[in-house]
């Protein structure tokens, strides 16, 4: 099969063993996930089968959207739920303070991420090296938020939030940003990711109903097919007789044509990913 299956991934689950039983319900080798949802988190992880992992450079770098809790008044050592409380403040936030430090937070940034990330250090995971007590460096990096909005108050220093960012960003650390400009503390309660680039959550399933759909022989309807998944790309059409050439690997002159990645077709037939450049058009990645 060759696709992607947008999965509704649980929290207490890792990426790595969601890919695995995904793997094994398509009986598909080639799988590999859009993106890791640290195993507190939930939602949506697209899953790339067959062919459709040659678009993973393409697919990965796509923005995300979260919606996700803050907790103010406490600070674990793991920036969530699951970790030792480190300290309290008594400190009450009110959801107009909030609202006012936001757009201080989005743009281009440098961010810390948290040692109980699922970034990798020598091969480990660093959630892994810090929870087996040996010593983490946090790693600090340039990440992008588009988008952070207020969405309402769920209880007594308790919010929650929506945020669109780049790829790389963690939610937890922003959390703690957040808190830093109220001069106060918190931790993140709940993430959910609602959307990875153009796969949202209205899609997404979960193992349980992908195994009902094996049973019932519709598991094919769950897999968003190669050319679905670069809709969001424009689209460029070739003559018949450049069919042949083009998959060969030979450019085809095209005048007008903007310069970037595009759904590249020879007549009614999707050949895959092309990338245009100076008039001229060459497919990038074969996907027929």
């Amino acid at each position: 099969m060759d696709g992607v299956v947008v999965l509704l991934k649980p929290p207490g689950m890792t990426s790595s063993n969601a890919v695995f039983d995904a793997r094994k319900l398509f009986c598909e080798k080639r799988a590999g996930h859009l993106g890791t949802l640290d195993p507190a988190a939930a939602g949506v992880l697209p899953i790339c089968f067959g062919r459709a992992t040659r678009l993973f450079d393409l697919l990965v770098d796509k923005d995300k959207e979260y919606v996700f809790e803050i907790a103010f008044g406490v600070k674990t050592d793991t920036q969530d739920a699951f970790g030792k409380v480190l300290a309290r403040d008594s400190r009450i936030v009110s959801a107009e303070q909030v609202r006012s430090v936001l757009p201080s937070l989005t743009g281009i940034q440098n961010q810390a991420a948290s040692i109980y990330s699922a970034l990798k250090i020598d091969g480990k995971k660093m959630y892994e090296l810090a929870r087996a007590g040996e010593d983490v460096e946090p790693k600090t990096r340039s990440v992008q938020i588009d988008a952070l909005e207020l969405l309402l108050q769920t209880g007594e220093n308790r919010f929650l939030l929506k945020a669109v960012c780049s790829r790389g960003t963690y939610i937890r650390s922003l959390c703690e940003s957040i808190a830093e400009r109220l001069d106060t503390i918190a931790y993140m309660p709940f993430l959910l990711r609602t959307r990875s680039g153009p796969f949202t959550i209205e899609q997404a399933l979960s193992i349980g109903e992908l195994e009902s759909s094996k049973q019932e022989g519709t598991l094919e309807r769950a897999m968003i097919s190669c050319e679905q998944a670069v809709s969001f790309l424009p689209e460029v059409r070739l003559l018949e007789d450049r069919r042949t050439p083009a998959k060969n690997g030979l450019e085809t002159n095209l005048k007008g044509l903007a310069n970037g990645y595009c759904r590249l077709y020879a007549g009614e037939e999707f050949l895959g990913v092309g990338l245009a450049e100076k008039g001229c058009v060459k497919l990038r990645i074969h996907l027929y």
